[in-house]
């Protein structure tokens, strides 16, 4: 083979380059799951405030509230996500370990659930795992910064 039948072909990215595809797409998916999750769960307490005499108003409506902008986090944290924004990926893991801290919750005291434990704590520890990655991490680092690797 002589030199110019090498500059016929073009290198091709060596596999740590190439974005792992399907780990985004299983972040991005957990990130989506979660938000909806949340949803269903502002949906469900206000349906219950409505249908339902509950013992504190005020306190009923500080829940909604608080569950509100936790809806609202998620569903920025996911779209950031999808759309690769470089804040996402933090933002991501702290909603991860919060939901970790629900999900220790759960598994104690006397209305201990663990099945709503383990459904919080596997894909909160699987995403904080992708998100640590280091070719999850530079799909979400900016352009300036992708190349420095």
């Amino acid at each position: 083979m002589n030199r110019d039948d090498d500059d016929r072909f073009e290198p091709t990215p060596a596999p740590a380059e190439r974005p792992p595809r399907a780990a985004l797409v299983i972040v991005d998916a957990l990130l989506a799951l979660e938000a909806l999750a949340v949803v269903a769960v502002l949906v469900w307490l206000v349906v219950d405030l409505l249908t339902l005499a509950p013992s504190s108003y005020a306190t009923a409506v500080a829940l909604i509230v608080l569950v509100a902008v936790g809806a609202l986090f998620t569903i920025a944290v996911a779209v950031g996500s999808i759309r690769r924004a470089s804040w996402s990926r933090a933002a991501a893991i702290v909603w991860q370990v919060l939901q970790i801290s629900v999900a220790v919750g759960a598994f104690q005291g006397l209305f201990a659930r663990p099945d709503i434990g383990w459904a919080l704590l596997v894909p909160a520890l699987v995403v904080i795992g992708l998100l640590l990655w280091a070719p999850v991490r530079r799909a979400y680092a900016p352009a300036e910064h992708a190349a420095e690797g």
